[in-house]
């Protein structure tokens, strides 16, 4: 305390010195101000290269799909002038002869180390392209959050997840709430990677995780 009182100056430049430093770990490297605002996102449905695009999901039509659709109906002996409602194929098959985006793939995120609500859904257009899209999605937000599909389950211990080899990076997350897209990339097997987690690479943690299974 005497060598305090009797080196102020010194003292004080080193406290200084050590707050800049607390600063800068807390904000520069482990990111703790994400914790205090979300980043929200509002993505339209993906557009895919065939120029096949859906707003939202598979079980919504527009005019102009059911144009389409009529189209594809007759010239395989299928009753006409059916409605939106109505226009969906019986099978996805049909709907990706027809070029219509169909959901492949869904779940819903529950929590693991923080909160997670929203539906992750595959969607595909009848080529090879996919995309990975959240709808109605929040998380808490957080230090370098990515997209991973994962072959271990949503249930997992946190320890599976990240394992060399047994995951595929989609990218950074784009924002911890709201609609979002991912493309997929067309070697990835959806029966083995069939876990969507948002994974924290900084510290090795799980925000949410979802589970993804054939649609319908």
């Amino acid at each position: 305390m005497n060598w305090i009182k009797n080196n102020k100056g010194i003292a004080g430049g080193i406290g200084v010195v050590g707050l800049a430093v607390l600063a800068f770990l807390a904000f520069g490297v482990f990111g703790i101000q994400t914790a205090f605002f979300d980043e929200e996102v509002s993505e339209d449905g993906p557009v895919f290269d065939s120029g096949a695009a859906s707003d939202i999901a598979s079980d919504v039509v527009d005019e102009a799909t059911t144009a389409e659709m009529n189209e594809f109906m007759d010239e395989n002996d299928t009753p006409l002038e059916v409605t939106a409602q109505e226009a969906m194929p019986a099978s996805v098959d049909d709907a990706q002869e027809a070029g219509v985006v169909v959901t492949q793939f869904e779940g819903t995120f529950g929590p693991r180390s923080h909160p997670g609500e929203g539906v992750a859904k595959v969607l595909n257009d009848g080529t090879a392209q996919r995309f990975l899209r959240f709808e109605d999605f929040a998380t808490d937000n957080g230090p370098d959050l990515n997209v991973y599909l994962t072959t271990a389950d949503a249930d997992a211990d946190s320890g599976e997840f990240g394992v060399g080899g047994q995951f595929v990076d989609l990218g950074d997350l784009k924002g911890n709430v709201g609609e979002q897209n991912y493309e997929i990339p067309e070697d990835v097997d959806l029966d083995e990677f069939d876990t969507v987690v948002i994974w924290c690479v900084r510290f090795g943690v799980a925000f949410a995780a979802a589970d993804l299974a054939p649609a319908g």
